[in-house]
């Protein structure tokens, strides 16, 4: 008896002890974005649907907490920014209430009319940049431009120390690589260089090294990490460690001017599940939510949020950081300039 008492007390401590010490005991933080009559609302919609263009390896366990905490099922559509901007657009002059909330980078582009004008209470924890002044999107990501090696065949002693120096390496004509919308990377540019050195900067890049334009940040990101590319002239960062992360030879390095775009959340103003979507959309925002998604390398919009690994954070304070907000006039605007510069059609 003494000796199953003994056991049975053991057990119990021992649970107790990984029940503390488990991520998840860990992770049982509290829980500040749902509030309670929200909540009641929200269950009694009983569903949400997300367009996203977060792929889903990132987005599905990030809306699997909402929905286990919640009871309210996520119907998660992923697509591009391009294909999400289309889809909106027609299903907005159809008057379809198809979708909820949108989180992807060209939410800031969509007409005013789009979105909501909502005051999430925990987008006064976010950065500054992050809170659209007319409230209707918050950035929950980072998205900082960075250029990006393979690291098998290309040394990190020949690294250009500005973009200027890009030119001068012939030896990497062909191999180099950026995606052809972005458009946010060149405006900043100009912006830090002025446009007349800004432009010729790029036009020397171009001359020089002929850069391949490609399809898909995620997949340039790839490709540089597969060696099918040795460099990419610039890319989102947090893409750059998600490959690193998984094992492929890639790395990046910071040059200034560091653009950073958003990664934005904005609610349909006619949602099929209103109540729903101001929950989602303060879930994003919280502490726990931009906790959650650094661990696949993504940056933060929350000063309270540390990045990962935490020294990339500390290098870019040491960086010029332009941020780049573009509506619907100002994307078509720097996206004509772009394609103009890169010859594309």
């Amino acid at each position: 008896m003494l000796r199953s008492l003994t056991w049975t007390g053991f057990v119990i401590a021992l649970v107790a002890l990984v029940a503390t010490n488990s991520p998840a005991g860990a992770q049982a933080p509290q829980q500040s974005w749902m509030t309670p009559d929200l909540l009641k609302a929200a269950k009694a919609e009983g569903s949400l649907t997300v367009y996203g263009s977060m792929n889903e390896q990132e987005a599905l366990p990030l809306w699997k907490v909402f929905q286990d905490a919640t009871g309210v099922t996520v119907n998660y559509v992923r697509s591009s920014d391009t294909q999400i901007m289309a889809r909106v657009m027609i299903e907005e002059r159809a008057r379809q209430k198809s979708w909820d909330i949108a989180l992807t980078t060209t939410v800031s582009q969509l007409p005013p009319a789009f979105l909501a004008q909502i005051d999430p209470p925990e987008a006064k924890a976010l950065m500054p940049e992050a809170r659209d002044p007319n409230r209707r999107w918050y950035g929950v990501y980072a998205n900082y431009n960075a250029p990006a090696y393979n690291t098998k065949f290309v040394k990190k002693a020949d690294l250009p120390k500005s973009y200027e120096d890009f030119a001068a390496h012939t030896e990497w004509t062909g191999k180099i690589a950026i995606d052809g919308t972005d458009n946010e990377w060149l405006e900043a540019l100009y912006s830090y260089y002025g446009e007349q050195r800004g432009q010729t900067i790029v036009k020397n890049i171009i001359s020089s090294l002929n850069p391949v334009i490609t399809d898909g940040h995620l997949l340039l990101a790839r490709s540089v990490g597969a060696g099918e590319y040795w460099l990419a002239l610039n890319n989102f960062l947090n893409l750059t460690l998600n490959v690193k992360m998984s094992g492929a030879p890639t790395d990046f390095w910071l040059l200034n001017p560091v653009a950073l775009v958003f990664g934005s959340v904005g609610v349909n103003v006619i949602a099929p599940h209103p109540n729903a979507a101001k929950l989602a959309e303060n879930f994003v925002l919280s502490q726990q939510a931009q906790s959650f998604i650094t661990r696949k390398g993504r940056f933060p919009t929350r000063p309270d949020v540390p990045t990962n690994p935490p020294q990339v954070g500390e290098m870019l304070k040491q960086m010029k950081i332009v941020p780049v907000t573009l509506d619907t006039v100002g994307q078509r605007k720097w996206q004509k300039t772009y394609n103009e510069l890169f010859h594309r059609p």
